[in-house]
């Protein structure tokens, strides 16, 4: 037995406890608690703003709101084009300034990450001083250091400096900067998760007028009223979202964006749910997203199941950001996603939301 491998496997595994808590179902429920405690008044009509002030975040390689995919909407490329309009419509609704927009979005994964900083350190002091009590006096490196980052640091801000800072502050810094960089590929999973979090906490708790309805996110869809459970050879199927009324059941696919794959999930969720549905009762059957690509939009909406469309409702957090994004296109695609958007078949959340509260 190997003690000090063994101690640097349990810190191994407790980080990854660290971090599986900090972006976990609990930790995001605390944080939206947090969130919405502080918010006067959700309604139908401001609820998207709540989402992309949670959600929406800055793609750092454009410095621009993300939209679409980063190695698509570089600099010289269409998409940056979009973005950019992107970014200058959802600044101008938010009353934000441009420069100041990264600021005020991406709330739910900033707040993870400074919990993530704050548990991780406290979280490795004892066994940090433990693991290096043998080598101390011996002038090995400390956790973070990173001369090349620091000489970078040091190089643009010294001459804006008063004073010096102390080594161990640079430390702290430089730690700070690889623990955001290290997270950002967590964000995929806070934003797929966090998503549907956001939508069911400003059903559940934000709007009165759709208390009457049972919300429940990430359940089997056996456990819902009037569906059987699969076969034992057949793996449980889950519903991200789903609405429960009298006499009315929605289930509800939350997609902040709409991969290939999942233009296929779409379909094969859907006949899962109807070979397994045993009231003898209809369902509706919905798709939230913040999908951008009028192509994929376009598939969402007019995609079939034999002879009736596959989606009852298609909903984007707000089609007018899709409008301002394509600005004056007016062929492919971007007529079609125009012709949804004005005859109602992409719902913009506001919509639906009302929809919701008027049944």
């Amino acid at each position: 037995m190997n003690p000090i491998k063994d101690r640097k496997n349990d810190t191994s595994n407790s980080d990854q406890e660290t971090v599986s808590r900090v972006f976990g179902a609990e930790n995001r429920t605390r944080l939206l608690k947090g969130y919405f405690d502080g918010i006067d008044s959700i309604n139908p009509k401001n609820a998207w703003q709540h989402v992309y002030r949670l959600l929406l975040w800055i793609d750092r390689t454009t410095a621009l709101a993300h939209c679409y995919e980063s190695d698509k909407a570089q600099p010289g490329r269409a998409w940056y084009g979009r973005s950019l309009a992107f970014h200058d419509w959802v600044s101008k609704t938010l009353d934000i300034h441009p420069a100041k927009l990264g600021e005020e979005i991406d709330w739910l994964f900033r707040e993870a990450v400074k919990d993530l900083a704050s548990k991780a350190v406290a979280s490795r002091t004892s066994a940090y001083m433990e693991q290096r009590l043998p080598y101390e006096g011996r002038g090995f490196p400390e956790p973070g250091e990173d001369p090349e980052l620091v000489g970078i640091i040091k190089e643009i801000l010294e001459p804006w400096m008063d004073r010096k800072p102390p080594e161990e502050e640079l430390r702290k810094l430089t730690r700070r900067i690889h623990l955001y960089m290290n997270q950002e590929n967590k964000r995929r999973n806070l934003v797929g998760e966090g998503f549907e979090d956001v939508i069911a906490e400003i059903i559940i708790s934000r709007l009165p007028v759709l208390q009457t309805l049972e919300i429940r996110n990430r359940v089997p869809l056996h456990e819902l009223p009037g569906f059987h459970a699969p076969p034992p050879n057949e793996k449980a199927k889950k519903v991200d979202l789903a609405l429960i009324a009298q006499n009315r059941r929605t289930l509800v696919s939350v997609k902040w964006s709409i991969r290939a794959d999942r233009e296929e999930q779409f379909q094969s969720d859907f006949e899962a749910y109807a070979r397994l549905e045993s009231a003898g009762q209809d369902f509706a059957y919905t798709l939230i997203t913040n999908e951008f690509d009028a192509a994929r939009l376009k598939a969402a909406g007019e995609r079939r199941r034999q002879n009736a469309l596959l989606f009852t409702h298609v909903v984007h957090i707000n089609p007018e950001g899709v409008l301002a994004a394509y600005g004056n296109a007016s062929r492919g695609a971007a007529k079609e996603v125009r012709t949804h958007i004005s005859d109602g078949r992409l719902l913009s959340l506001n919509a639906w939301l009302s929809f919701l509260a008027s049944r």
